[in-house]
């Protein structure tokens, strides 16, 4: 199989999203893929080619990404913005944006601002009054999401990268054993195993849902126990390579007697605090329980420790 032609998409690019408009001093925030090139969009192509400016974490790295489309700018088109630099560089692109051109901003791979600079730069653009636009495209929080089969109702805690100190880690974690919706985190292959660890501790029988180098050739996704991991990972060498996308998956449902023992605790907080409707709701926000179930228990207590909030 010969190598992969991206050169079409260029064109396609332009004839699919060049009539679209594309206003001027404005700061497009643009995804690139996360591994594979095909995944790049029409509209990311068309306006990293119409772009007067390129912002990007690498500017090696970006030019060489969009070498392979067939866009070729000169070298001083490219403003490094990263995280060691990005405040100080942001005035400097927003000069460039009140001098009316359009500046792209695009982090080495996914999505800018997850896990990635340009979320510094977008607060600065907003303090002085200029737009940003996003172009929307690859990112690896999704992508496993949307692998990972996760049956409640589509809500997650986006939690990223946990802090590397094992201590810091492991308090990161406790805050974390009583979230019950799933849970997104990311990781780097040399922290992996000292990460897999700490799951197996924290979580055990909790299912994770663990996906490596997304969208690459190796790609490799897999759901088990967080007590298995450490033993998954050791298994080949090769799972532990490539960048890392984790899916705790929301925690099982509390039965009976626990169940009420629950909702009777997260009730009698919140209505030590607030009126008695506003505690039902957001009861039924937290713990995904059935409101008018969550309704008659907080009359219930209210009843036998009366208040006068309402």
């Amino acid at each position: 199989m010969g190598k992969p032609d991206y050169g079409p998409a260029l064109h396609a690019a332009r004839q699919a999203a060049g009539a679209q408009h594309y206003p001027a001093g404005c700061l497009y925030v643009v995804a690139t893929p996360i591994g594979n090139l095909a995944d790049i969009t029409l509209r990311a192509l068309h306006v990293l080619d119409l772009a007067d400016v390129i912002a990007c974490e690498d500017t090696r790295q970006t030019r060489q990404l969009l070498r392979a489309y067939g866009i070729d700018k000169a070298v001083d088109a490219f403003m490094a913005a990263h995280e060691h630099n990005e405040t100080r560089a942001a005035q400097a692109i927003i000069a460039r944006l009140q001098a009316g051109q359009r500046v792209a901003y695009a982090s080495d791979a996914g999505t800018p601002a997850i896990s990635d600079p340009g979320a510094r730069l977008v607060a600065a653009c907003a303090a002085r009054g200029v737009r940003a636009i996003p172009v929307p495209g690859a990112s690896c929080v999704t992508a496993a999401l949307s692998a990972a089969g996760i049956a409640d109702d589509g809500r997650y805690v986006f939690e990223g990268f946990l802090p590397a100190p094992s201590g810091a880690r492991q308090a990161a974690l406790a805050c974390l054993q009583s979230q019950s919706r799933a849970i997104v985190l990311l990781e780097a292959p040399h922290r992996i195993a000292a990460l897999a660890d700490a799951l197996a501790a924290a979580f055990g029988a909790r299912a994770v849902t663990v996906a490596r180098e997304l969208t690459k050739q190796f790609e490799q996704i897999a759901t088990l126990p967080c007590a298995d991991l450490p033993a998954w990972l050791a298994a080949d060498a090769q799972r532990q390579r490539g960048e890392f996308a984790l899916i705790l998956h929301p925690a099982p449902a509390a039965s009976g007697a626990d169940a009420d023992a629950q909702a009777d605790r997260l009730l009698a907080l919140l209505l030590a605090e607030l009126p008695l409707k506003t505690a039902v709701h957001l009861a039924a926000e937290i713990s995904g329980g059935a409101r008018n179930a969550l309704y008659a228990r907080a009359l219930a207590l209210r009843a036998a420790q009366p208040q006068d909030k309402d």
